[in-house]
């Protein structure tokens, strides 16, 4: 009988992907994912080690394994990305029955590594320093039929002095365009509707290659594809943002009207501590060019609070800078040391209470605003895809849901006819600082539909499941 694997993600889009392709090399090496409900044969993580509290979530969920490998020694454990790469003997130090640690540049070797684990009875680690191959020339189990992620570049060049993403993932190399421009229209070929370009920061593409109009000339041409009906990107970086890509964004019509641009502080002496090459006015400077460009944009973006250093008067700072950008979703953070990072030896830590006070603070005034942005949409029309778990029937609340074209989340009815895949026009009638409620003005069926229902009649394809992830053991176990 085959074995059965989970795999459990930690962290950003980049490792999602990353996870697909585990899951593509399992399923290629004759393991099949287990049923939900179910303890798998094989467990992998694939870690994180931006944020502390990773770290203990992986250590946590270890622990729940301990005495589920106790009982039954057939049973493997694996460890990847960020962490792994970090850590490496730690993690048998501190849980000496797991069976293989790999790191993110050679995820190509997890089947090897366990089978020989397997043979030699014995804990494997294998870490690389270089990349071995591009995510996206693995196999892979896509989380979606009809959405997908497309790597432009891995690695970064950046100094973030509270970063340890380019320590780990190292210095950027980009995908020549051919080759990213081929995947597109093959994942197209295959009821893919809507890609999302990824790179640890994706508009300093072509930096490799001295290009510095690449990204905006690779979106250009995203958007000649037939049957791509939307493209998006994360997450750029303020410094490498140039006005093409702005161009490009407001002419090309399957380039989505969202903008994901993380600011990290709003105080410039924080950002020069942070060595993020980029001061508030600059960054506020970006948004009025996007704002003028497509007067409908959407900005999100990521805050860190508590940094080394930060006073009541920088977050005061950051307050005021949220309160102008008037972003429709802030995802914040608080500053937690990273070792082997700048910041994590810098004098002055932001004592943890203080910063869960600012971290509230900041998180109510977000809300605030967000509500706010979202209820002047209420009388508006928006296109939203209707997505393939977010999409499913909802008894209780009897609706669907779906994305809009700038990214946020839309809640309708029910009784729609509509199915993951497809689209609908919808008038928003209320608004949360979450979520927007819609009633329906025109459904719109779609190859990503079609796709859907196809697979599902079909059963379990490598392009149509979710990723099967952990499941935490009860107490009795």
């Amino acid at each position: 009988m085959a074995r059965t694997y989970a795999v459990e993600t930690y962290g950003c889009q980049m490792n999602v992907h990353d996870s697909e392709r585990i899951a593509g090399l399992l399923d290629e090496a004759g393991y099949l994912p287990v049923i939900q409900g179910e303890q798998a044969d094989i467990v992998v993580f694939n870690t994180c080690a931006v944020r502390e509290n990773a770290d203990n979530k992986l250590y946590g969920n270890l622990s729940f394994l301990a005495p589920i490998k106790k009982a039954n020694p057939n049973m493997q454990i694996a460890v990847g990305g960020c962490l792994a790469q970090k850590d490496q003997s730690i993690i048998l130090k501190k849980a000496p029955y797991v069976d293989v640690v790999f790191g993110t540049h050679n995820v190509g070797s997890l089947p090897v590594l366990l089978e020989r684990a397997r043979i030699e009875e014995e804990s494997q680690i294998e870490i690389k320093e270089a990349l071995e191959h591009f995510p996206s020339t693995l196999p892979a189990r896509r989380f979606s039929a009809f959405t997908s992620w497309v790597s432009v570049s891995v690695g970064c060049n950046n100094t973030c002095t509270f970063c340890i993403v380019p320590t780990l993932r190292g210095i950027e190399k980009d995908r020549p365009e051919a080759d990213i421009l081929k995947e597109v229209r093959a994942l197209v070929d295959q009821g893919v509707i809507e890609i999302t370009l990824l790179g640890q920061n994706v508009n300093a593409y072509g930096v490799e290659f001295g290009d510095r109009g690449a990204f905006a000339a690779l979106l250009r041409k995203c958007g000649e594809i037939e049957g791509l009906e939307r493209v998006r990107f994360m997450s750029p970086h303020p410094r490498d943002f140039t006005d093409d890509v702005i161009e490009v964004m407001a002419t090309t019509p399957n380039v989505m009207p969202h903008l994901h641009m993380p600011l990290q502080s709003g105080s410039d002496r924080i950002l020069q501590e942070m060595r993020r090459s980029y001061r508030s006015s600059r960054y506020l400077g970006i948004l009025e060019r996007v704002r003028t460009a497509m007067p409908h944009a959407m900005i999100t973006t990521d805050i860190i609070v508590g940094f080394p250093g930060e006073t009541e008067d920088d977050f005061q700072a950051t307050l005021d800078l949220t309160t102008q950008a008037q972003f429709s979703a802030a995802y914040t953070y608080k500053y937690s040391i990273r070792p082997g990072t700048p910041a994590g030896v810098m004098p002055n830590q932001v004592p943890e209470a203080v910063v869960g006070e600012r971290y509230t603070r900041l998180h109510e005034h977000q809300q605030k605003i967000s509500l706010g942005v979202n209820q002047r949409s209420i009388g508006q029309t928006h296109r939203a895809l209707v997505s393939e778990v977010e999409g499913r029937r909802d008894q209780a609340q009897a609706r669907l849901t779906g994305k809009t074209e700038d990214f946020r989340l839309v809640h309708f009815d029910a009784t729609s006819q509509a199915r993951p895949g497809d689209f609908v026009d919808l008038e928003i009638i209320d608004a949360s600082a979450h979520y927007l409620i819609a009633k329906e003005l025109a459904h719109i069926k779609t190859r990503g539909g079609d796709v859907h229902e196809a697979r599902t009649k079909q059963g379990p394809t490598a392009t149509s499941l979710g990723i099967p992830t952990l499941r935490k053991p009860s107490a009795a176990e």
